[in-house]
């Protein structure tokens, strides 16, 4: 197992090096420059859009605005919002959660262009069935010689939407709450199986009962959570100022824990894509679901996706930790099991059980996005006609996830999704200058 988990991190640490990171932060700052900051400039009318003020229902595509933005918060608004910024926390100190503010930040910028595209240059699959996503973007935007791009995402894809890391951490929480001292591997087993057959119900619906279920479950997890943080954060509200400027100037400590300045950005910027999954491809694949003939409006949609994953859940999530001050010496705790800590030194066990509520929506809503991302991948790769086939795959996942290390598990999901990253971003740096001229003509004729 020790080898096992040195070769991961090998294989994380070699993805998330200083080009990657270079690669989706100056290709988001390159994005918000390049557009003059327009996608900045119009949340009010992304607003409106979320809203159903501009859907279209007769347009190709099988999911609405909102739904499309809810599919896709269900996949990025995850455990990495409550067991990344721990881990973040953990490896890099309070700076890392900068880093994570400045992904976020030009991640807006990035899903932009990103999701535009995903609408644009949607593609049938070996079916005829309209898809999006950025293997399609690739395969019919760019030459022929840029296919293996195409290629490259889809085997990563395959790899880093499987939900091993949900599930990994939703059952380490539920052993710690519900079965505490009980045998570990059967415990997990048996939660794992439970999950599957959660999973297994919602997934072999499709899509739509996907973007349905998430529609209904996320608003009532992001009150629930929001409500619990600012309520601790109320009660310790002299300490907030102290812990947000310890986040900045420990951004730029080259003492910090991280491994010095670069080492800080580098956990910063890999668990914030994490995060939001800006620039990883994702989310594209969602939003280039929507029911629209106008690109634009999904890429306004789109970037809404890291102000309420990024700057919002995850910075209450990294307030409520370094507000218990235990990630400095972290012991036994990891992941989720250190947020969960934190909550229940201040709220006690309510607390503890809250976030296990929270935790559960997160997971499951997440597993079953992850589900159509798979499948989209799979179906790339080997035929439309196959795909049924990778939901036994994905459920069977589940069940593998809530048994293995957490080390090897996030080593894996976050290596794959840095490769992920590659062929997202080169494609659509190579077709900014579309998505401006689009934007263009978009707010030429609805000048908002």
């Amino acid at each position: 197992m020790e080898q096992l988990q040195q070769l991961s991190a090998s294989f994380a640490n070699a993805v998330w090096g200083t080009p990657l990171v270079v690669l989706l932060l100056g290709g988001g700052l390159f994005f918000a420059i390049y557009s003059r900051f327009l996608p900045y400039r119009h949340f009010g009318h992304a607003f409106g859009i979320m809203l159903g003020r501009h859907d279209t229902p007769d347009q190709p595509g099988e999911l609405s605005h909102a739904q499309a933005l809810a599919a896709a918060l269900s996949g990025t608004m995850g455990l990495g919002n409550i067991s990344g910024v721990a881990l973040a926390i953990v490896a890099g100190g309070p700076g890392a959660v900068f880093w994570m503010w400045m992904s976020a930040l030009v991640g807006i910028a990035t899903k932009f262009f990103t999701c535009t595209l995903g609408v644009m240059y949607r593609g049938n699959d070996s079916e005829g069935k309209l898809q999006g996503g950025p293997m399609y973007i690739i395969r019919e935007a760019l030459p022929r010689g840029f296919y293996p791009l195409a290629v490259l995402f889809s085997l990563a894809g395959l790899v880093g939407t499987l939900p091993i890391f949900q599930a990994n951490q939703l059952t380490a929480l539920v052993r710690e709450n519900l079965f505490p001292g009980g045998d570990t591997l059967l415990t997990s087993f048996l939660i794992g199986c439970v999950m599957a057959a959660v999973v297994a119900m919602v997934i072999f619906g499709g899509l739509q009962r996907v973007a349905k279920v998430a529609i209904a479950l996320l608003p009532l997890m992001v009150i629930t959570y929001l409500g619990m943080t600012l309520y601790l954060l109320l009660l310790h509200y002299s300490q907030v100022p102290g812990l947000l400027a310890s986040i900045v100037t420990d951004a730029f400590n080259p003492q910090a824990v991280g491994g010095g300045l670069l080492g800080v950005i580098l956990i910063g910027v890999s668990r914030g894509a994490f995060s939001n999954e800006a620039g990883v491809g994702t989310e594209v694949m969602a939003h280039g679901a929507a029911k629209t003939n106008e690109p634009i409006r999904e890429g306004l949609v789109a970037m809404m996706g890291p102000v309420a994953d990024t700057l919002v859940v995850c910075t209450c999530t990294a307030l409520v930790i370094l507000l218990a001050g235990t990630w400095t010496d972290p012991g036994d705790l990891t992941g989720i099991t250190l947020t969960a800590n934190a909550f229940r030194a201040d709220l006690g066990a309510p607390g503890a059980g809250l976030l296990l509520f929270v935790t559960l929506i997160l997971a499951s809503t997440t597993m079953f996005t992850m589900w159509y991302y798979g499948a989209k991948c799979f179906g790339f790769l080997f035929g439309a006609r196959l795909q049924h086939y990778y939901r036994w795959f994905f459920v069977l996942a589940v069940v593998f996830g809530a048994s293995v290390s957490i080390d090897v598990v996030f080593n894996l999901i976050s290596g794959s999704y840095g490769l992920m990253a590659i062929p997202t971003m080169v494609a659509t740096l190579m077709l900014a200058g579309r998505v401006k001229a689009a934007a263009k003509e978009y707010f030429h004729r609805h000048p908002y």
